[in-house]
């Protein structure tokens, strides 16, 4: 079995790795070139199985740099699928949180790995809270912008990248064709994996966020630097703290994904449909 902690070499490159990663991705699945890849977060699972044909799925860990998640909700496979419009499209089934404490290098792997693949266009989804009363659990939004407050970067050495328009206006344009009634905000990523206190939520909300959440930032900085086109899109799973009257849950945030489930994949479907 491939080693996940070759990335933990410093001397390693890791674009070297997301290259093999994806050459073997290529050899399991028969499939050589992916147009698309989506990393389905707490709630969007039902989507690959919406968006068309799956050619082949794999265990995630069959593939180099991969390690098993460790969080619920999350199938730890890849997954090949024949999309109508003749587009290829890898769903990531694995993805490593930044709590999870491995370094950058793993959170932002299978991003790499899907660029190396020959994905233009990266669809990120989390389950979130939200900081807007009006949304209730179960409401998915847009992410227009974010704000990075894991102290980290996936970005190494004098490497400067642009981040204006990191979440593609044409992306969120093109997704409110299917959904006119979808709604916008700026996510904020904090560390985790302790839920954020009101008085950090009310930071957050001061400095311009609508979203709070543990993922998706760092995953973004890094398709922005493989040259990718980013759709980044929330399920709100609760009010934030402070924000809702009641303490917060990991089972609540699966609750509402489970419930939300199978509205929230049709939209992505139709809009994956649109890519």
């Amino acid at each position: 079995m491939p080693d996940a902690s070759i990335l933990d070499v410093p001397e390693t490159d890791p674009f070297d790795v997301a290259r093999q990663a994806a050459e073997q991705i290529a050899e399991k699945t028969g499939v050589e070139k992916h147009d698309i890849a989506l990393t389905l977060g707490s709630g969007w699972g039902k989507a690959a199985d919406l968006i068309g044909e799956t050619v082949a799925t794999i265990p995630a860990t069959e593939v180099i740099g991969f390690r098993k998640p460790a969080l619920t909700g999350h199938v730890g496979t890849l997954r090949s699928i024949a999309l109508p419009s003749g587009k290829r499209a890898l769903v990531i089934g694995a993805r490593t949180h930044f709590y999870e404490g491995h370094g950058v290098r793993h959170v932002v792997h299978s991003v790499r790995t899907a660029a190396a693949a020959g994905a233009s266009v990266m669809v990120l989804t989390n389950g979130a809270g939200g900081i807007k009363p009006h949304w209730q659990a179960g409401t998915p939004v847009l992410i227009s912008d974010h704000i990075n407050l894991t102290a980290s970067s996936p970005l190494e050495g004098a490497t400067f990248i642009d981040l204006t328009d990191l979440y593609s206006t044409r992306l969120r344009e093109l997704a409110k064709t299917v959904d006119p009634s979808l709604d916008e905000g700026v996510y904020v990523q904090f560390r985790g994996p302790h839920y954020e206190t009101p008085a950090e939520v009310q930071f957050a909300k001061t400095i311009g966020g609508h979203i709070v959440g543990m993922s998706t930032a760092l995953e973004a900085i890094a398709a922005r630097q493989a040259g990718m086109e980013v759709l980044g899109l929330s399920l709100i799973t609760n009010l934030a703290a402070g924000i809702s009257p009641t303490p917060l849950s990991h089972a609540e945030v699966l609750e509402a994904g489970q419930a939300a489930e199978p509205v929230i994949s049709a939209l992505l479907a139709k809009i994956v449909g649109l890519l």
